[in-house]
């Protein structure tokens, strides 16, 4: 009998220290990472005003005006050129 209370007692005193290591490492998880905000920052000029249309820094006419404009100046910059094929 007093055997079979002994292992009881281990047993018991095992799953208190199995909790107690699952609650550290979810603490530990909890913990925010330092993330630096230029992680994030757009890299292009659509990036941008997609960014300033979503903050609501710009309306939805801004915004595709702007965009048209872009499409308008990259039209310039790097025109389309399309083979022409013979058959």
């Amino acid at each position: 009998m007093l055997i079979l209370s002994l292992l009881i007692l281990v047993l018991a005193a095992a799953c208190v220290l199995a909790v107690r290591g699952v609650r550290a490492d979810a603490r530990a998880e909890e913990e925010q990472l330092n993330v630096p905000d230029a992680l994030f920052a757009p890299e292009s000029l659509e990036g941008v005003l997609c960014t300033q249309l979503l903050d609501g820094e710009i309306t939805r006419r801004q915004y595709l005006r702007s965009m048209a404009g872009i499409a308008a100046r990259d039209e310039e910059r790097h025109p389309l050129v399309v083979p022409f094929h013979e058959d």
